[in-house]
């Protein structure tokens, strides 16, 4: 009898009942004895057009009850070798940005003080902030790949220096990552200059444009991003739900044409195996403009696919 944590099976209870948590695994009110833990951030007081991703967590479980323990593309067994469970939300000040980015990462340093690698449903960007200040705290400045339609390298919105476009900014300033082991990947759309681009690759990032990489395979690109972080280093793995194309995933907050695909998405999480990721979130999924739950359905599909890259998951 297996001693890890395991879904709930559709054989157990019809996978439109039961309780709403991640993949219907159990909920856990402490980190402690976990390796993984699911992390729910209720916020969207960051964003700057459309609202809703405080519900995105909530969706995002409701979506994932179909999501089964094994996956049959890669062979990945998490829940034969992981203890993993739903850690709930983060209770955010839903008045207050600035308070809630400090409850966030309050939040987050117990988690990964007991060795859980956190897995965020966001939420909107601001959340990678104070999550990265946490992750500094324990394992130091991370690597990180980014997905993404925007860079999130402002210098302020509206005079605020936090925001969901401002979060890696703060990161680079805050010394929080590797700037030369960084990937913005997914990048597109219009702007008022080249400065969003610019800007992050003078830092040391490698910029991704959506454009240069259409139709085509991103298992390379994932290789050479293996190569050069290399197995040791700590990463973390932000991914935006608006780096895929809203034709895909039109569930969002800032949609831009012209964006990754779903398999593109898949070979990019799919190949962070083998990297030392110590966490990754997904964000900007607003169930108000995602009627079908198409977008919630594969950001949980995403988030099932982190698990199955974390370090110590089993292969049938």
């Amino acid at each position: 009898m297996s001693t890890f944590n395991q879904p709930l099976g559709g054989n157990e209870m019809p996978r439109f009942g039961g309780m709403a948590s991640m993949m219907r695994l159990p909920m856990a009110d402490s980190p402690q004895g976990l390796n993984v833990g699911f992390v729910g951030v209720p916020l969207d007081i960051g964003t700057s057009h459309r609202p809703g991703a405080r519900f995105g967590p909530r969706q995002i479980r409701a979506e994932s009850c179909l999501i089964r323990p094994y996956n049959m593309a890669t062979g990945a067994a998490p829940f034969d070798a992981l203890q993993v469970a739903d850690l709930g939300d983060v209770p955010i000040n839903t008045y207050n940005l600035l308070k809630s980015v400090d409850i966030i990462e309050r939040h987050y340093r117990p988690i990964l003080a007991a060795g859980c690698i956190p897995l965020t449903l966001g939420g909107d960007h601001t959340i990678a902030l104070p999550i990265l200040r946490a992750m500094k705290a324990q394992h130091g400045p991370v690597a990180m790949i980014h997905v993404d339609a925007h860079a999130d390298v402002n210098p302020e919105m509206f005079g605020e220096r936090i925001a969901h476009g401002t979060p890696f900014r703060r990161a680079v300033e805050e010394g929080l990552l590797q700037g030369d082991k960084v990937w913005q990947i997914g990048l597109r759309g219009s702007g008022y200059s080249m400065e969003d681009f610019d800007w992050p690759r003078q830092q040391g990032f490698t910029i991704v444009p959506a454009h240069e990489v259409w139709y085509q395979s991103l298992a390379p690109l994932m290789a050479q991003i293996r190569e050069r972080i290399g197995p040791n280093t700590p990463t973390y793995l932000s991914f935006d739900i608006d780096g895929i194309d809203p034709s895909f995933a039109g569930g969002t907050g800032t949609p831009e044409i012209g964006g990754l695909s779903v398999p593109q998405a898949l070979e990019i999480i799919r190949g962070c195996r083998g990297l030392n990721l110590v966490g990754g979130d997904l964000v900007e999924v607003s169930p108000a403009y995602d009627t079908s739950g198409n977008t919630a359905l594969l950001g949980a599909n995403l988030l099932f696919e982190m698990l199955c890259v974390l370090p110590g998951v089993a292969y049938r």
